[in-house]
């Protein structure tokens, strides 16, 4: 599940008010190896080791398949304040598309699981932006209202 890429900027300008290019471009690419034939390398070349680092530290490696999930929880305490920013801007609008649209095949329980991972890899994000946890926190409130 990947919102658009340009929803996390929004996120993070609109409701975190956070003007870091660094964090904001990286929140527009932070699929983009992941779902392009995009590179580090090629990344860096575009946009500087900067961004491509941030980009890298949001990256799920694809073969892990479903250890994906347990691996962003364990990961998320370690990455750089930025790199938490895009995370945390990305689970917002993972549960915002859920809340507004969830897929038509996701049981409850389903849905349930999602809400509560992604509330285990936050608890890792804890303290880089108190406003937009609490926008996370509020939307996490609104699960209890999903049947």
């Amino acid at each position: 599940m990947h919102p658009p890429p340009i929803a996390l900027a929004k996120v993070l300008a609109n409701e975190g008010g956070v003007q870091n290019v660094t964090v904001l471009c990286a929140a527009v690419l932070h699929v983009t190896i992941e779902d392009t034939e995009t590179t580090a390398d090629k990344l860096r070349a575009l946009f500087g080791d900067q961004v491509a680092s941030v980009v890298l530290e949001v990256t799920d490696d694809k073969l892990q398949g479903k250890a994906v999930r347990k691996q962003q929880i364990e990961h998320a305490p370690h990455i750089s304040p930025q790199a938490k920013m895009v995370k945390l801007a990305d689970k917002i609008s993972n549960v915002r598309d859920i809340l507004a649209s969830p897929p038509a095949d996701w049981s409850p329980e389903c849905k349930q699981a999602y809400f509560d991972w992604a509330a285990a890899v936050v608890a890792g994000l804890r303290g880089v932006h108190p406003g937009l946890e609490a926008v996370f926190d509020g939307l996490y409130a609104r699960r209890l209202g999903l049947g």
